[in-house]
């Protein structure tokens, strides 16, 4: 079911939902269970995200812009309204994206649009990268949405692999 209306404001009361429920957490394996076990794949608030954002993209407010293959876009920076995390949305089809570090890690929550899409490896659901991790973001098999929500909004873009 689509959103009936999707904007910024709505959409972050949306995601408040879950970063209040992982604020002051680690950020590592353990919360990925948390996630998936909370806000399950075929559950009723995975579905409202994926649908808000499908309605965000069609809007043109959420992956507006596009580099290498990668549309993309800060969607909410990090404040008291999604207990300081920043929420970026990217829309990938079989494309290997810029590398980039997580200093406080970083929270994936992946949406296939289209085939038997995968982001790094993993289908659709919740991956979490601890503190200090990094990688080039893979999606491959189809097109996915991929919702990242970054502790503090860091991410460190890097020249290296």
């Amino acid at each position: 079911m689509m959103m009936a209306e999707a904007t910024p404001e709505s959409f972050s009361r949306l995601i408040a939902t879950v970063t209040g429920r992982i604020a002051g957490r680690p950020v590592d394996a353990a919360l990925g269970e948390f996630l998936e076990a909370e806000f399950p794949a075929s559950g009723a608030v995975f579905a409202e995200i994926f649908d808000a954002c499908q309605a965000a993209v069609a809007a043109g407010w959420m992956c507006a812009r596009e580099a290498g293959g990668v549309k993309f876009g800060r969607v909410l920076k990090a404040g008291p309204a999604t207990h300081g995390f920043s929420v970026d949305v990217v829309e990938m089809a079989d494309v290997v994206g810029p590398h980039h570090r997580h200093p406080k890690g970083e929270i994936d929550l992946i949406m296939p649009l289209a085939g038997a899409a995968q982001f790094d490896g993993h289908g659709r659901g919740w991956l979490v990268y601890g503190p200090d991790s990094a990688h080039r973001p893979t999606v491959s098999g189809g097109r996915a949405l991929v919702l990242y929500l970054l502790p503090e909004g860091a991410i460190e873009f890097t020249t290296t692999p």
